[in-house]
């Protein structure tokens, strides 16, 4: 009897041990991002802080799986899909709203947090941002809603300007809406907007000879991946052309754009990263609210300011949060 009860507990533990081996496996993040590793590598940074401070450091505690589509928006289905194949933990999807789209299409049950450039619930993604609902949640850092103020930015610098250029990516899903909103911003002010689409490297050098030939010499530069990873060579043609350009976020006043409004990226990232641990500690993205930043900065580089023969008011250097001297 007692050989029989022997044999049938180490059986039991036989299946108890796959069991304990998986429970203490790292969890593994997929993490979805449209363009290219190392431009981004600045701010993913801040995602990692996030995640620190809830606990978890990759390769230590967590794995995170990286998926780069190089600004090939047709790759990100599959990307999404493969990541929901390997049953990650969590799928995190970085400051594009294709990507978070791409996500949503590949799994239903899989964890999603996003961080996107507009409204979430307009999108498809949630349901409101109070009760997302469903398997997705996380930040709207709000910069295709700011073209009002980056016009009246164009306006403090340059009083006269009745044209203005918007340079937007017809592959991003949020191009149509970021065009009407600026077109009806401008509008109200009496300012023109000329249209530029460029959804390549090659389209952006075309679509500043369009606004030199039209001798447009403002521009607001939409939030875009391409034209991020692409900073330099925006902020170069600019200076080239003599345009004075509006841009989203820092890094390109950092590149030698004039100046930049929006949201503080760092902080985007790392609310990524703290929402993400939350996930992986076992909160269901239904339950936690989608976050709306609230955080903006204004950074200005007067050396370009100087070199397009402008002169930045003393009001709106005031407000900078920061002045590149």
């Amino acid at each position: 009897m007692r050989r029989r009860e022997f044999i049938a507990g180490l059986g039991g533990a036989a299946v108890g041990w796959p069991l304990l081996a998986r429970a203490q496996q790292k969890p593994v993040i997929g993490y979805l991002y449209l363009g290219w590793s190392e431009p981004e590598s600045s701010r993913r940074a801040f995602f990692h802080r996030g995640l620190a401070e809830a606990g978890y450091v990759d390769g230590q505690n967590v794995t995170i799986n990286y998926r780069f589509a190089e600004g090939r928006f047709d790759r990100l289905p599959d990307m999404a899909a493969e990541l929901a194949r390997r049953n990650v933990n969590v799928i995190v999807t970085a400051n594009n709203n294709a990507a978070a789209l791409a996500a949503k299409a590949a799994t239903t049950s899989i964890p999603i947090v996003f961080s996107i450039n507009d409204d979430p619930v307009k999108f498809g993604l949630v349901t409101s941002l109070s009760r997302p609902g469903g398997n997705l949640t996380g930040i709207n850092f709000l910069l295709g809603e700011l073209g009002t103020k980056k016009l009246g930015l164009l306006r403090e610098l340059v009083p006269t300007v009745a044209r203005v250029g918007f340079l937007v990516n017809p592959k991003n899903p949020g191009a149509a809406s970021q065009t009407r909103e600026l077109t009806a911003a401008a509008s109200a002010i009496g300012v023109q907007i000329d249209v530029l689409q460029a959804g390549d490297i090659h389209e952006i050098e075309a679509g500043f000879d369009a606004l030199k030939r039209s001798q447009v010499v403002a521009l607001v530069v939409a939030p875009d991946t391409l034209f991020f990873n692409r900073r330099i060579q925006v902020a170069i043609l600019a200076a080239r052309h003599g345009i004075a350009a509006v841009y989203s976020t820092r890094e390109y006043v950092d590149s030698g754009g004039l100046l930049s409004y929006g949201t503080s990226q760092a902080e985007v990232y790392r609310q990524l990263g703290i929402y993400t641990a939350h996930i992986l500690k076992g909160a269901r993205p239904a339950d936690l609210p989608v976050i709306q930043s609230r955080k903006f900065e204004l950074i200005i580089n007067l050396p370009t300011a100087r070199a397009l023969g402008l002169t930045v008011p003393p009001q709106l250097l005031a407000r900078a949060d920061e002045v590149i001297e």
